[in-house]
């Protein structure tokens, strides 16, 4: 599988952001890099044609997290005056290791749009696409198998961004943190 270049610019992005957010000494520059992270992500499922997902990114990953991570730190830190956190030879070595082992696996994957992947060509696809309209009775076959086949998982991402958001709300009532 080659890699398209926004594809590649996102992931190249998102490697910088979450190096920056490692080595950052200051807390918020680190919450800061974080968030460009989790966006990387959102756009990065964007992308790769999942919608859904990158919207749950985007609002919980790079929304209310970076948002509660900055007022926790805002109430109950003091900020030091180092900029960046040294990184022993040990934890490097693990994470080019760990990064090695993934970008490994990137080869396998099939191309994004491929109309001969097996997921595209899959049973379960192919059972998806003939009998959705029919036992559901939508008409965008996507929207039939969130809403029809997979409910309970997409009421769980709602149940998800919901309660981000509900905790979200009662922590910027909070006057204080006890």
């Amino acid at each position: 599988m080659s890699l398209s270049l926004p594809v590649a610019a996102v992931l190249l992005f998102m490697i910088g952001s979450a190096l920056v957010a490692a080595v950052l000494h200051d807390v918020v520059a680190s919450i800061v890099a974080f968030a460009g992270y989790s966006f990387g992500v959102a756009v990065l499922w964007a992308l790769l044609r999942a919608p859904d997902v990158a919207l749950t990114e985007a609002a919980v990953g790079a929304g209310i997290t970076t948002v509660l991570f900055v007022l926790t730190i805002a109430r109950t830190s003091v900020p030091r005056s180092e900029r960046f956190e040294g990184i022993s030879p040990r934890s490097a070595l693990a994470v080019v290791a760990v990064v090695l082992t993934v970008g490994a696996t990137i080869p396998a994957l099939p191309a994004v749009g491929d109309p001969s992947s097996p997921v595209l060509a899959g049973e379960v696809s192919q059972y998806y696409l003939e009998n959705a309209y029919e036992q559901t009775d939508v008409t965008n076959v996507v929207t039939a198998v969130l809403v029809g086949y997979r409910g309970f998982d997409t009421l769980g991402e709602v149940a998800v961004v919901f309660a981000a958001g509900v905790a979200m709300l009662l922590v910027l009532r909070q006057e204080e943190f006890v």
